[in-house]
C-alpha cells in the first residue's frame, strides 16, 4: 500500500464534514452578521447609531446628525468534537464510521453555534410579547403584537426579518389558515433556500423568515421562548484556524477538521474545533415571544 494513503484519507474527509455541516449544521449562522478570520480572541462590530434629518434657513449652515458611535464585542470560545477511530474496529463494521464521525462532528459543532446565537438572542431588554395560548385567534394575535412591536422600533426590514419558535408554537401556527393555506402563503414560502442554503425548512410569513428549533430556551416548559430579529441585530465572529488544522474545508473557513495518528492506541482521534462567538449588537433589532408548551393546541 502507499504511504501516502493518509493524505487521500484526510482530504476525503474534510470534504464530508463540510457536507454535513452544511446541510444539517447551523440553522442560524446564515441568518445573522458573520465574520470569520478573526485573529485574536475578540472581535468588535462597529454601531451607527440614528440621524435626524432638519431644515436650515437659505444660505444657512446645516445642523451636523451627530450620530452616536458605539461598539459591541464579541468573545471567542473554544470548542471541540472528536472521537477515536480504531482501527482494527473499522475491519469489523459494516458501516463507513469514518463518515458518522464526520457527522456527528459537524452536527455538534452546529448546534454550538445555534446554541450561542439563541444566547445572545435572549440578551434583548425589550418587552416580550407574552402569546396567549388558548385559541387560534390569540395565538394569531400574540404574534402579530410581535411583529407591530419591531414595526415600531424601526427595526422592521423585509427581507431581513427571522423568526425562531418552539415546536409547540409551530405546531399552533400551523393551525392557521394564515400561516398555512397556500391563499396567504405562496408555495415558494413554505421552503426558503436562497438565502439560507443550510437545507431547513423557512416559512415566509408577514415579511418574516420563520422556523423552529429545539433548543429555544424554556422549550417544552410553562415559559417557552421565541425571537424575531433584524439579521444586523446579532453578530457572530469564528476564530481563524492554526495551521495544523484544515480550515479551508471548500470555502468553509469557520470549522476545522484534524486526524491524527496514536500508534499506543492504534486508532485516529478524529477532530472538528471551531472558535466562535455570538454577541447583541442592537437590543432593538430582537422581539423576544413568551408562550406556554405545556398548554394543548387548541382546537379552535
Amino acid at each position: 500500500m502507499s504511504t501516502s494513503i493518509d493524505t487521500s484519507f484526510v482530504t476525503k474527509y474534510e470534504k464530508d464534514a463540510h457536507e454535513v455541516f452544511q446541510l444539517r449544521g447551523s440553522r442560524f449562522k446564515p441568518t445573522v452578521r458573520f465574520r470569520d478570520g478573526v485573529v485574536g480572541s475578540t472581535d468588535v462590530f462597529q454601531i451607527i447609531g440614528k440621524g435626524v434629518a432638519t431644515t436650515k434657513a437659505r444660505h444657512g449652515s446645516i445642523t451636523p446628525m451627530n450620530q452616536d458611535h458605539t461598539t459591541a464585542t464579541c468573545t471567542l470560545a473554544d470548542f471541540y468534537a472528536g472521537d477515536w477511530v480504531d482501527r482494527l474496529d473499522v475491519a469489523k463494521q459494516n458501516m463507513d464510521e469514518r463518515k458518522a464521525i464526520a457527522g456527528g462532528g459537524a452536527m455538534a459543532i452546529g448546534r454550538k453555534i445555534d446554541n450561542q446565537i439563541l444566547t445572545a438572542l435572549g440578551g434583548t431588554t425589550q418587552t416580550a410579547v407574552t402569546v396567549t395560548v388558548t385559541s387560534d385567534a390569540a395565538v394569531l394575535n400574540g404574534m402579530l403584537e410581535g411583529i407591530e412591536a419591531a414595526a415600531l422600533l424601526d427595526s422592521f426590514i423585509e427581507g431581513e426579518m427571522y423568526g425562531v419558535l418552539s415546536p409547540r408554537m409551530w405546531a399552533r401556527l400551523m393551525r392557521l389558515t394564515q400561516f398555512s393555506n397556500a391563499d396567504y402563503v405562496g408555495p415558494g414560502g413554505t421552503e426558503f433556500t436562497k438565502a439560507i442554503p443550510v437545507g431547513q425548512r423557512w416559512k415566509f410569513w408577514q415579511g418574516v423568515l420563520w422556523t423552529f428549533h429545539s433548543a429555544v430556551p424554556g422549550v417544552g416548559g410553562a415559559t417557552s421562548k421565541g425571537f424575531l430579529w433584524n439579521k444586523n441585530a446579532i453578530g457572530y465572529c469564528a476564530g481563524e484556524h492554526p495551521a495544523n488544522l484544515a480550515g479551508t474545508m471548500q470555502g468553509e473557513t469557520s470549522i476545522g477538521a484534524d486526524i491524527t495518528w496514536h500508534g499506543d492506541r492504534a486508532s485516529h482521534f478524529v477532530n472538528h474545533a471551531m472558535s466562535g462567538g455570538a454577541v447583541l449588537i442592537d437590543d432593538t433589532g430582537v422581539i423576544e415571544f413568551n408562550s406556554n408548551d405545556t398548554t394543548a393546541i387548541a382546537t379552535s
